[in-house]
């Protein structure tokens, strides 16, 4: 057995949930919604924090390979100025769990909150793909649960990697944020493109993007 638990509901089909880019100042947010097969057992998954670049991208192929079914979801820098970011990261994993293909029966949520009932931004009430009667499923809230079950694991591989080469396409219309390195989050090089170039319509206009009063983030 991997060393993290293969399920937490025994009996259901659960997704893992777990979201990307929650603190930084530019890009959307990204989350991933991921069920795997009940006999399934990965010892190769983990927390994508603790692993490299080329690890994850090598466990993104095994699990979109062997998922039963997998999902991303979006919130954008706009939706996120709109609701916060706290309810853009609930409405982001909503997403990817409405896009599955197969409906799971009960979810395992990264974190410690979760908002069953999303807050929809203004400009997306009519969004269909949010009226799938996924919002009476019973859900666990997991602290570090990225580290502890693998359908978390694999959520937040998917959502870092697939956050990460949007950032790369926004880099290379923006170079001079180095968002390729930084993937948006408050470095040192972040805050100096702010202050010489100012915002672009990537910024979260709601966060304090000059950094007079939010702590710097190290970025590895």
């Amino acid at each position: 057995m991997g060393k993290l638990s293969p399920h937490y509901y025994k009996d259901l089909i659960e997704a893992g949930c777990d979201e990307a880019g929650r603190g930084c100042l530019a890009g959307s947010v990204y989350a991933a919604a991921v069920i795997l097969p009940p006999d399934y057992d990965n010892p190769d998954l983990d927390d994508s924090k603790k692993l490299t670049e080329r690890r994850r991208y090598a466990l993104r192929e095994q699990i979109q390979r062997d998922a039963v079914a997998w999902a991303v979801g979006i919130v954008t820098p706009e939706e996120i100025d709109e609701i916060n970011i706290l309810h853009a990261s609930f409405l982001a994993m909503h997403r990817a769990i409405a896009a599955l293909s197969v409906r799971p029966q009960a979810l395992i949520i990264d974190g410690n909150r979760f908002d069953p009932t999303p807050r929809i931004p203004h400009t997306c009430q009519a969004d269909s793909s949010l009226l799938t009667p996924h919002y009476s499923l019973p859900y666990a809230c997991i602290v570090h649960g990225d580290a502890k079950y693998q359908a978390i694991a694999a959520a937040s591989i998917l959502a870092k990697t697939y956050r990460d080469d949007y950032m790369g396409r926004l880099d290379e219309e923006f170079p001079a944020y180095k968002w390729k390195k930084n993937k948006g989050y408050p470095t040192k090089d972040h805050r100096a493109a702010i202050a010489e170039h100012g915002i672009t319509k990537y910024h979260r206009k709601s966060y304090n993007l000059y950094g007079d009063r939010q702590l710097e983030l190290k970025f590895e």
